[in-house]
């Protein structure tokens, strides 16, 4: 198991991760519906209340940190004040995407349509070089039935919101290769890494039939296990929190499992990375509602843009 320290307890189910050049760290608390900033002592504040569901977040070319909102989730107690989320809750507001003002705290709703009607359960954000987004929208599920799910691209002035997509089965962590010709997205119930060639801002030069999306199938668990978010290495390793399991997968950009880190919460949710060189990992265990600092043997790809 890799050295690890951790950073803040007591969380309401952290996700969304985000590290600052001070330091602190930015994470949503989905349950209690908080963007919360961690210090580097561990000390938290409140930064700005946003209700619903906030789930992935990163921070835009203009500083502003940008949230997916999933619209709220049932959740479901476990002994020792662990929790874990279920279906679409009673009091869901719908999805969005929001963006936060991290000086003041403001919020205000970006994005609440997508192609095909609302945005149902958006899930996790990553930047490009120029300052667009592409997004996960999960969708949400009920007892009965499921949403299918897409990946949209946007830009922060409220310009353009477009699927990029479609369709595809709990979509949830996405990022992209080191050099922005890759798009990754993980589909969480049956545990899939989909790769997706990228061709300009928003544009994917889909694969034919067979695919079922136009991506190609780069690494599927043989174990039940569920894939979450996920960070990617400077030299293009993936790494995808794992549910169930609870670890980090890490996947080669060929598609080879590189490694499995063990980790003492089966909701393993996100990461990030930061601090010297980008070689912590920092890491979301929501279950139990603590945030993890591993010291990471290979460089981490940093963000495009970080406040």
């Amino acid at each position: 198991m890799y050295s690890h320290r951790t950073l803040a307890t007591g969380l309401r189910f952290p996700e969304g991760p985000i590290a600052l050049k001070d330091g602190a760290l930015l994470v949503v608390e989905m349950e209690r519906g908080t963007l919360t900033r961690i210090a580097a002592n561990g000390t938290t504040a409140d930064v700005a209340h946003l209700g619903g569901g906030p789930n992935g977040a990163a921070v835009g070319p203009d500083g502003a940190c940008y949230v997916c909102n999933n619209g709220g989730l049932e959740w479901h107690s476990e002994e020792r004040g662990a929790m874990r989320p279920l279906m679409q809750s009673d009091d869901y507001v719908g999805g969005s995407i929001q963006r936060v003002d991290p000086g003041s705290g403001t919020v205000s709703a970006l994005y609440g349509l997508g192609a095909s009607g609302a945005l149902n359960g958006p899930n996790d954000i990553v930047f490009d070089e120029i300052g667009g987004f592409y997004f996960t929208d999960m969708g949400k599920a009920r007892r009965f039935d499921i949403d299918r799910s897409a990946v949209y691209y946007a830009r922060i002035d409220g310009s353009l919101l477009k699927e990029v997509v479609f369709p595809m089965m709990t979509a949830n962590g996405i990022w992209l290769s080191p050099d922005g010709r890759k798009l990754y997205v993980t589909e969480t119930l049956p545990a899939r890494l989909w790769e997706f060639d990228v061709v300009g801002p928003g544009e994917i030069r889909p694969e034919p039939w067979p695919s079922p999306n136009g991506g190609r199938l780069l690494y599927g668990s043989d174990r039940y296990q569920m894939f979450d978010s996920m960070a990617v290495e400077q030299d293009g390793n993936i790494c995808i929190a794992t549910l169930i399991n609870g670890g980090i997968t890490v996947v080669s950009p060929s598609g080879e499992l590189i490694d499995f880190i063990t980790l003492d919460d089966k909701y393993t949710t996100n990461l990030c990375f930061g601090g010297v060189d980008h070689r912590t990992a920092f890491v979301t265990l929501s279950m139990s509602g603590r945030i993890i600092g591993l010291d990471w043997p290979r460089q981490g790809l940093p963000t495009h843009f970080t406040a």
